[in-house]
């Protein structure tokens, strides 16, 4: 049931992958960290002396910058600080199960070594090191589940490849030859060169057919067979729904989704984007998320030296901290199944494992009762206390009180354990 836009069909989830059981890690994991670098984090938002609108990725496109021109940032990208260990060791703090990177973004620059294009990180820039090599063996090493994202329509670098209308001819390419000749070898290569990949995640379908779509869902699946790949493969054939940038549905919705989001405005990195959202916000859109069925694959972007900015990282540690004491509330739940009115409720969400369902609670009511409607109560007590201290449950018209504490035990949001029957 898609009750709104925030998941487009040609973006959601091949029906027989709903019971797949391929995806139960996916399902129980929830939170992932999504990485958006290349070579548009040395412009940051600016191209010679004008700072350029939109996202700090979309520079080439938005500035109509000519590839001879663009690639040129290869020579300068010399990304010294990068440390696999720390961006691995940072996503697992904040809670994260899952890291997707990006290969090849929408400018076609490879963060891989490829033998299909010198336009890669070994081949065309002094820093001379593959970066998804290190980060691959890292992963392994931290126990981190690793994914590929990979633009398979887009790419403005490659003469055959969608989007570059300024140094190319749309009327003469050859797209069809690109997906074969190009993408396909290349996904190849990443599947079969960095160990097990955990999914690969595709974007911007647009003109991609169902053919072309469902030819490289085949490759992966031959390649890695539990490689799960995103939504955004297009035509309605991912293992998964992908929703919208930022978009979170307004209600439960009967699929296997993701919202990949930012912390701030941008993916690349973008100089002058200080509009970083709070941690409480953060955490709110999480278990909001979560309570609805989908996941979450928060974006930091790294700068061109390899530093994930400082806010990120704060935002990222925060939300750890918070999972360390109410992740049992998070990861390996499922939305509660039963319809009740506290659902579309503003103050609170609802996650749930059997015999368990977990009231969030956001805006903690003046003396703490905590009015409950729908749901086959039978005890309660706070996640976070270690007593499981039982709180007192009184009738109600409408259903049941939880009486709490008087003032709200986390200000950002209190999660009340139901004893639930049935």
């Amino acid at each position: 049931m898609l009750q709104d836009d925030a998941i487009r069909p040609e973006r959601g989830q091949r029906p027989d992958a709903r019971q797949d059981p391929r995806l139960n890690w996916w399902r129980d994991a929830k939170f992932g960290m999504f990485i958006h670098w290349g070579l548009y984090a040395i412009p940051a938002g600016e191209w010679k002396g004008e700072k350029i609108p939109g996202i700090g990725e979309w520079i080439m496109y938005r500035a109509r910058i000519p590839v001879r021109e663009y690639e040129q940032l290869a020579r300068e990208f010399n990304p010294v600080h990068f440390d696999a260990a720390a961006w691995v060791s940072l996503a697992k703090r904040a809670g994260q199960k899952y890291m997707v990177i990006t290969a090849k973004h929408h400018d076609g620059f490879c963060l891989f070594k490829s033998a299909y294009t010198d336009y890669n990180i070994v081949d065309a820039t002094p820093f001379g090191r593959d970066v998804l090599k290190e980060l691959a063996d890292e992963c392994q090493k931290q126990d981190m589940k690793l994914g590929f994202y990979y633009s398979q329509t887009q790419d403005w670098h490659h003469p055959d490849g969608d989007g570059n209308d300024w140094d190319y001819d749309e009327s003469k390419k050859d797209f069809a030859g690109y997906i074969e000749h190009y993408v396909k070898p290349q996904v190849r290569e990443l599947l079969t060169n960095y160990g097990p990949v955990c999914l690969i995640w595709f974007d911007t379908p647009k003109g991609i057919t169902a053919d072309q779509s469902q030819a490289l869902l085949e490759l992966v699946h031959q390649l890695q067979p539990d490689c799960l790949v995103s939504g955004r493969l297009g035509n309605g054939l991912g293992d998964y729904a992908s929703a919208g940038d930022n978009r979170i549905p307004q209600q439960r919705v009967d699929l296997d989704w993701e919202t990949p989001a930012t912390i701030n405005d941008t993916w690349g990195y973008k100089k002058d984007d200080h509009n970083w959202k709070s941690t409480e916000e953060l955490i709110h859109k999480l278990v909001d998320i979560v309570s609805k069925g989908g996941n979450y694959l928060l974006n930091v972007g790294p700068t061109a030296e390899g530093i994930i900015p400082q806010p990120s990282v704060e935002r990222l540690e925060a939300m750890g901290a918070w999972l360390q004491i109410n992740g049992e509330s998070i990861y390996g739940t499922r939305p509660v199944q039963t319809p009740t009115p506290m659902q579309a409720a503003s103050w609170c969400r609802l996650t749930a494992k059997p015999g368990k369902v977990y009231l969030h609670v956001f805006d903690w009511p003046a003396g703490g009762a905590l009015p409950i409607a729908g749901l086959p109560v039978t005890g309660a007590h706070l996640l976070a206390d270690p007593d499981r201290t039982p709180l007192l449950i009184r009738d109600a018209p409408d259903g049941i009180t939880v009486q709490g504490p008087t003032a709200p035990p986390d200000p950002v949001d209190t999660v009340v354990v139901l004893d639930v029957a049935g």
